[in-house]
C-alpha cells in the first residue's frame, strides 16, 4: 500500500486553526465527509472520538494518527492536516501534536488497519518527511511532501 493509495489531495488541509484535540477531531470529519459522499460528519467523529477514549493515537515527535472503523466504508479513507499552532493531545511524550494523519478503515479490515497504521507510522518517522510536512505552506505542498 501506498500513501496515494488512501489519501486524496482534497482531503489535506495546511495549518488549519484548532485549540482541543476534539476541534482537531472535528474539522478532520468534516473534511472526510465533505470530500467522500455517503459519509456522515457524526459518524466519523464518533468513530474517532470512541478510538481516542481508549488511548491517545498521539505517537510522539507531535505525530497523531487518529483512526477509526466505519460501518459501511469499503475502502481505507485518509485525511492529512497540519495545525498552525501544536495542540494538547495527551500523546505519550506529553508533547503537543502539530501533524495528524487520520485513518477510517472498514470495519471489518482488522489485519488491513494495523498493516495501514504501520506503513503510516514509518513514513511519519521519517525525519525528511517530517520537515516538509512541517514546511508545507498550501494544501498542495503538504500531498506532495507526503505521497
Amino acid at each position: 500500500m501506498e500513501i496515494k493509495d488512501i489519501l486524496i489531495p482534497g482531503c489535506t488541509l495546511c495549518a488549519a486553526q484548532g485549540s482541543s484535540k476534539k476541534r482537531i477531531l472535528e474539522t478532520i470529519s468534516e473534511i472526510a465527509s465533505q470530500q467522500h459522499p455517503g459519509l456522515e460528519l457524526d459518524a466519523v467523529l464518533t468513530s474517532l472520538l470512541c478510538r481516542e477514549k481508549m488511548g491517545s493515537t498521539g505517537i510522539g515527535n507531535g505525530i497523531a494518527i487518529p483512526h477509526g472503523r466505519l460501518a459501511g466504508l469499503d475502502k481505507v479513507i485518509a485525511v492529512l492536516m497540519t495545525s498552525d499552532q501544536p495542540v494538547a493531545y495527551d500523546a505519550i511524550d506529553n508533547q503537543p501534536v502539530d501533524i495528524f494523519f487520520a485513518i477510517l478503515v472498514p470495519e471489518e479490515q482488522a489485519q488491513g488497519h494495523l498493516q495501514t497504521l504501520a506503513t503510516i507510522a514509518k513514513k511519519l518517522s521519517d525525519k525528511d518527511t517530517l520537515k516538509r510536512l512541517r514546511h508545507a505552506r498550501s494544501n498542495q505542498e503538504l500531498y506532495e511532501a507526503i505521497v
